[in-house]
């Protein structure tokens, strides 16, 4: 059998589906003796859950409500209520200058970020071609393999600054990003899935006039951001303008089954992507947004995120910082600033072996993490050792479970040095 070029591209393996198919192939098999530090899943908050399955009793009780969460198609758009009620959140909450005409639900964000980005890379008439400008990689391993031309994304090495002891933090290089007429948009994750780190408002409003200088949009995703599910530890303002695309999900709120990714842009762009949704999906799922919907009428979504959601993540990534203290003292290890998300980036310098060998060891041993390697779109052919030096690890799973898994990588990782 043949395909197409489009059909090709799918077929190859690539980071996103070698960590979706290792996730499944472990839940799949029914046994405990997985350690899984590999993948996005959420942990599991006790009063987030509660509070959903109050939620969903409520509205299995109501004949009208359940009636048009399952059997109504939603408009192309997303359900009306929810979007309203957004919208009126952003407005109330920061001034935006919101309307329901500015959101879009995607099902899932990475379906979201597919629309996005190949609207605004590849070819263009009189075969010009487009890029999308990654401001600094390690960038979100989702992204890698999302285009459906060659040459897709452009990314910029970050600064490195050492902190105290083992820690640092990447910071974007102004001076070595260039924005030029084949730049179709600059897109930055905050916080960055993998590594946690936040850039601050002043980097935000920097790239965001370089965009507007040169008449691309900025795309800001916010998946673990704000202003909801603010997983952000450091201080951080929620941001937004009409030559900003913000995109949005339910899913690290706890919700990641749902697959509801929102996206907050100009007017012609929804309507541009409400009309992809119709000619991919007939419409959006509904059964995230009238999940959520109270939470978001009611603003306690902002709440639940500043209340429940961070404090959670940061008193376990705090707890995860100092296992590692522990258990590779005496090792050339060091640790991004852990500002947000549900992930520590760890960096072994002239590691003897690759990250992506330092994965297989550690998978023998039951612990699945995710190789640096992946995250680098836009600096595949970069020679940059520090690509083949670092790891993602997900702390966010049952204390006992990381505390042991942490265990394990310290021990691999003590082994790769002492081995040479």
């Amino acid at each position: 059998m043949t395909y197409s070029k489009f059909g090709e591209k799918f077929a190859r393996e690539v980071g996103i589906l070698s960590l979706m198919k290792d996730m499944g192939e472990a839940l799949a098999s029914g046994k405990d003796e997985f350690i899984m530090m590999g993948g996005g899943n959420p942990g599991h908050i006790p009063v987030f859950q509660q509070r959903m399955q109050q939620r969903l009793q409520k509205i299995a009780a109501d004949e009208d409500l359940c009636r048009r969460m399952l059997g109504v198609y939603c408009a192309p758009q997303g359900e009306k209520g929810f979007l309203d009620s957004l919208a009126s959140l952003l407005r109330n909450q920061y001034g935006w200058k919101v309307g329901p005409e500015n959101i879009c639900i995607t099902n899932g964000s990475q379906t979201g970020f597919f629309l996005l980005l190949n609207i605004f890379a590849g070819e263009y008439d009189h075969g010009r071609r487009k890029h999308i400008r990654l401001p600094l990689a390690p960038e979100y391993i989702g992204y890698a393999d999302i285009g459906l031309s060659e040459d897709f994304f452009i990314a910029t090495r970050p600064k490195i600054d050492r902190l105290e002891e083992h820690l640092f933090k990447y910071r974007v290089d102004f001076d070595a990003i260039e924005v030029s007429e084949e730049t179709g948009a600059l897109c930055v994750s905050r916080p960055t899935n993998p590594t946690g780190n936040v850039i601050t408002d002043e980097e935000v409003h920097r790239l965001d006039r370089l965009a507007k200088d040169a008449g691309v949009p900025l795309i800001l995703d916010s998946a673990y951001g704000l202003p909801f599910p603010g997983i952000v530890f450091s201080e951080a303002t929620p941001i937004w303008n009409d030559n900003i695309i913000l995109c949005l999900s339910l899913s690290k709120l706890g919700l990641p089954a749902v697959r509801t990714g929102i996206i907050i842009a100009g007017e012609e762009l929804i309507r541009l992507i409400s009309g992809m949704n119709a000619i991919m999906a007939l419409a959006p799922a509904g059964f995230g947004t009238f999940l959520a919907h109270d939470l978001v009428k009611s603003a306690e979504i902002l709440d639940v995120s500043k209340d429940v959601i961070r404090p959670f993540y940061e008193s376990k990534a705090m707890a995860a910082v100092r296992m590692f203290e522990k258990t590779l003292a005496g090792a050339p290890y060091t640790i991004h600033r852990p500002e947000g998300a549900i992930f520590l980036w760890l960096w072994f310098e002239n590691l003897p072996i690759s990250s992506r060998e330092l994965y297989e060891r550690l998978k023998k041993r039951g612990v699945l993490v995710i190789s640096g390697h992946f995250f680098f779109p836009g600096l595949e052919n970069d020679d940059w050792a520090h690509k083949n030096e670092c790891i993602r690890v997900n702390y966010s799973q049952d204390e006992h479970l990381v505390e042991r898994g942490i265990e394990i990588i310290a021990e691999e990782v003590k082994k790769a040095y002492a081995q040479g």
